[in-house]
């Protein structure tokens, strides 16, 4: 039977995580609107991970012999689900009862709207948020909207540049016309490309208040650190692949200086931290490895919504300013 909703969980050795989350999907309130399945795409775990997930009714277990990384997994998940909406969750989360009603209420109302982003706070620091939506400036760089701000801001459904993949819902129609996932990410920026994708198309990406969860943060790749030498590399090289697939030519010229200017400040702050040389690495793998990136086809009809980009990337900056500075 076509689902309405499906809710998919790539997993890498969570057997500390894995059942929280799995126990938070049970009984949604959903459960009274429509139809849901949940899916859970393992990919290759060593742990006791994958003898919890079978403990679990009606979850469905998608059982990987290599590591392929996060973007491949949930490509997997997507292709195995029916879902008119595909629900993403990353292992290490912890959901509100009503959350995959509003995610579902919220997406629902506009065809336009690619995906829409939840309320994320911290699991350890529940006073905190931990992402209202992430967005992407001119000078390269990505970020959480709201990280460490107090839980209740950011109380408003408001239109964002990119729906974190860790807990955020897709149009499945949409998904179709613009393509999955770029598994050349591995991990990490696939979701700012792929709702960066959605904007190049025309539509929009949206932040649900309502939809409240709690993240762990990196749970699989930095053990809950916020860096790790693998998550700066593999980070910063994804970075140069969501510059270069997503801009075209004229426009990467005219932002090559902020590119650069970015790039550099942040190498700046990581060798501050110890991660300099980690950061470096990525970086030059990303402007090596260019041949792995399919690059955005530019049509007639979407030179408008580049110009609209174009501005999201300046005021972007100024979001981000903003968002250091007021507490």
């Amino acid at each position: 039977m076509k689902s309405d909703v499906s809710i998919i969980i790539p997993n890498y050795n969570g057997e500390k995580y894995i059942a929280n989350c799995l126990d938070s999907l049970k009984n949604q309130s959903f459960d009274n609107l429509g139809n849901s399945e949940i899916i859970v795409v393992d990919d290759c775990s060593n742990d006791n991970s994958v003898n919890i997930i079978k403990n679990f009714q009606n979850v469905r277990l998608i059982e990987n012999s290599t590591n392929s990384g996060f973007a491949r997994s949930v490509n997997q998940g997507i292709r195995a689900s029916c879902g008119r909406y595909c629900l993403l969750l990353n292992n290490d989360v912890v959901v509100n009862q009503d959350f995959v009603k509003n995610l579902y209420e919220h997406i629902t109302e506009n065809p336009r709207v690619f995906s829409v982003s939840s309320r994320m706070i911290r699991y350890y620091e529940r006073n905190k948020l931990d992402d209202t939506g992430d967005f992407y400036n001119i000078l390269g760089w990505a970020y959480k909207r709201g990280d460490g701000k107090n839980r209740d801001a950011y109380n408003r459904s408001t239109s964002i540049f990119s729906t974190c993949a860790g807990a955020g819902i897709y149009r499945r129609s949409i998904l179709d016309e613009i393509g999955l996932f770029d598994e050349a990410f591995f991990a990490y920026m696939e979701d700012v490309d792929l709702s960066y994708r959605g904007l190049i198309f025309g539509y929009e990406n949206h932040y649900e208040p309502k939809a409240f969860c709690y993240h762990i943060g990196s749970a699989t790749t930095a053990a809950g650190e916020k860096y790790s030498p693998f998550k700066v590399s593999i980070s910063a090289r994804n970075n140069i692949y969501v510059a270069y697939k997503n801009m075209p030519l004229v426009q990467l010229i005219i932002n090559s200086p902020f590119l650069a200017l970015g790039f550099l400040v942040k190498y700046l702050l990581f060798l501050k931290r110890g991660y300099g040389n980690d950061y470096a690495a990525g970086i030059k793998e990303g402007l090596e490895t260019l041949n792995r990136i399919k690059k955005v086809t530019v049509q007639s009809k979407n030179i408008g919504h580049y110009f609209k980009i174009e501005g999201y990337l300046i005021v972007n900056l100024f979001r981000f300013i903003a968002n250091k500075l007021i507490r």
